[in-house]
C-alpha cells in the first residue's frame, strides 16, 4: 500500500510523506523517533532486533533534509515499518529527525495511513532531558483515558505529572484525544550520552511487561555498542537541530 500527503501553504510547499506498507500492521504501533539521548529510537531498534521482526514497509519523505543509513556499504530507508506474524505489534523505527514545525504534516500523515489499516492504537517511546534524582530513573506515561483502560490497569507504571509534549508525541497524543485510536507516551529521563542504554532499558522493560512481549533486556547494552558510532554521529545531527529550538516543556 502506498498513501502521500501532499500539503501547500501559499507558494510554499509543505513536506510531502509518502508511507508504503507491504503487509497487514497489527493493531498497536509502537514507535522510537530522533530525539535528545536517543532512547526511544533505541529500544524501538532493539525490540526489532530481540523479536526478529521483518522490514514491512517505510516512509519517504520530500522537502526535507534527507539523511541516508547504511550498514555494511548497504543503505536503507531512514523510517521503517516492521512486523511479523504471531507478534501482536508494529514497531515503527524513525532515524530522521521530524522539526517541530513540521510534526503536524508527519502525524497527519501518519494518521491517515493508521486509519487505512485500521491501527487502533499508537505508543511512542521517548527520553526527556529533565532535571531528576535516582528515583526519576523510571518509565513515566502520558496517555489517554481508553488506552489506560486498555493497557494500564494493574501495571507498575506511574503517569508522568504535569507540563507539555510537542513535536509528533503532542501531535499523536491529540489525534489520540480526538478519535478512537488510543494512545501514549513512554517517557523517561535521558543524560547527554547517545544512546543512553539505561533509559532505553527502561522503555523496554515496561512496553514488554504492557503488550507481554517477554524481551529480555540483558543484550541491550551490547546491542547499543554495536550501534554506538552510527548513533553517536545521528546524535550530533540531532542535538545541532535540539539547539535551535526551545527545550522540550515536559515536566516530572
Amino acid at each position: 500500500m502506498v498513501a502521500d500527503t501532499p500539503r501547500r501553504t501559499g507558494d510554499r510547499r509543505d513536506p510531502e510523506f509518502e508511507f508504503t506498507h507491504d503487509t497487514q500492521p497489527s493493531d498497536a504501533l509502537l514507535c522510537g523517533f530522533s530525539e535528545f539521548g536517543l532512547a526511544g529510537l533505541t529500544a524501538a531498534d532493539f525490540l526489532v532486533d530481540h523479536l526478529e521482526l521483518e522490514q514491512t514497509g517505510h516512509v519517504a519523505v520530500d522537502g526535507l533534509p534527507a539523511i541516508t543509513p547504511f550498514e555494511n556499504g548497504t543503505p536503507r530507508h531512514h523510517t521503517r515499518f516492521f512486523s511479523k506474524p504471531g507478534v501482536d505489534v508494529t514497531v515503527l523505527v524513525g532515524e530522521l529527525f521530524v522539526p517541530v514545525g513540521v510534526s503536524a504534516g508527519f502525524s497527519d500523515a501518519l494518521a491517515a495511513w493508521l486509519d487505512d489499516n485500521d491501527v487502533e492504537e499508537t505508543a511512542v517511546l521517548s527520553g526527556v532531558p529533565v532535571a531528576h534524582g535516582p528515583d526519576g530513573h523510571r518509565t513515566f506515561y502520558v496517555a489517554t483515558d481508553d488506552y489506560r483502560e486498555a493497557r494500564l490497569d494493574g501495571a507498575d507504571v506511574p503517569p508522568m505529572g504535569n507540563g507539555f509534549l510537542d513535536g509528533l508525541k503532542a501531535e499523536l497524543l491529540a489525534q489520540g484525544i480526538d478519535s478512537d485510536r488510543r494512545a501514549c507516551v513512554y517517557t523517561t529521563p535521558v543524560h547527554a550520552q547517545a544512546p543512553d542504554v539505561e533509559a532505553a532499558i527502561r522503555l523496554v522493560d515496561t512496553v514488554s511487561d504492557v503488550y507481554d512481549l517477554d524481551v529480555d533486556t540483558g543484550p541491550l547494552e551490547a546491542f547499543a555498542a554495536e550501534v554506538a558510532q552510527h548513533y553517536e554521529a545521528l546524535s550530533e545531527r540531532v542535538q545541532r537541530a535540539e539547539d535551535e529550538r526551545p527545550d522540550d516543556r515536559m515536566y516530572m
